[in-house]
């Protein structure tokens, strides 16, 4: 565990985890839960850093049943699924507490939106930077390298910082407006 940078705190059997203890991953992703022979095994939950979780029964390492429930609550569902299709793009805090008044719309599903640091884009568990192709936690730890699939899909799709607004002449930062026709 030394070298791959992740930790364990529990039971143990013949060096081995067994019983009930946390393992954590170099990413700060926590499992919680039982284990058995060295692996997760039993009933247990993986805590990871952005705030959401997977609850699941493992068996010798392998999730078998569980549920994945998203940081701001909401718990995704295979079937029936309704959230964020084509014809509803509101966030999960919307459905909760009702619209945003005209002008005060939501850009993420936290408000305020959090600042993404320059030159960088929000992922959803952390900020890109292109450059260096790293995905940080929201509070600076490291979380993956993204691949070349990942790194087009941010960069098309994710909020970047330089749309938060702009400093106009005087230095003041103002809103940024942009026309839309239909």
């Amino acid at each position: 565990m030394d070298f791959t940078g992740s930790s364990y705190e529990g039971d143990q059997k013949y060096g081995r985890m067994d019983g009930k203890g946390t393992y954590t991953f170099p990413s700060e992703t926590k499992y919680v839960g039982e284990m058995k022979n060295g692996m997760f095994h039993g009933k247990g939950v993986l805590h990871f850093p952005n705030g959401s979780k997977y609850d699941a029964t493992w068996e010798n390492g392998i999730a078998k049943q569980g549920k994945f429930t998203f940081a701001d609550g909401l718990q995704y569902q295979e079937e029936d699924w309704d959230y964020c299709d084509g014809y509803d793009r509101c966030f999960y805090s919307e459905r909760c507490n009702g619209l945003r008044p005209a002008g005060e719309s939501q850009l993420t599903d936290r408000h305020p939106p959090l600042v993404i640091p320059d030159g960088c884009y929000d992922c959803g568990d952390g900020f890109y930077d292109p450059s260096s192709r790293v995905v940080t936690s929201y509070t600076g730890g490291f979380l993956r390298n993204a691949d070349d699939a990942e790194h087009a899909w941010i960069v098309r799709t994710c909020r970047k910082a330089w749309n938060q607004g702009v400093v106009d002449p005087k230095g003041a930062r103002t809103e940024e407006t942009s026309t839309f026709s239909i």
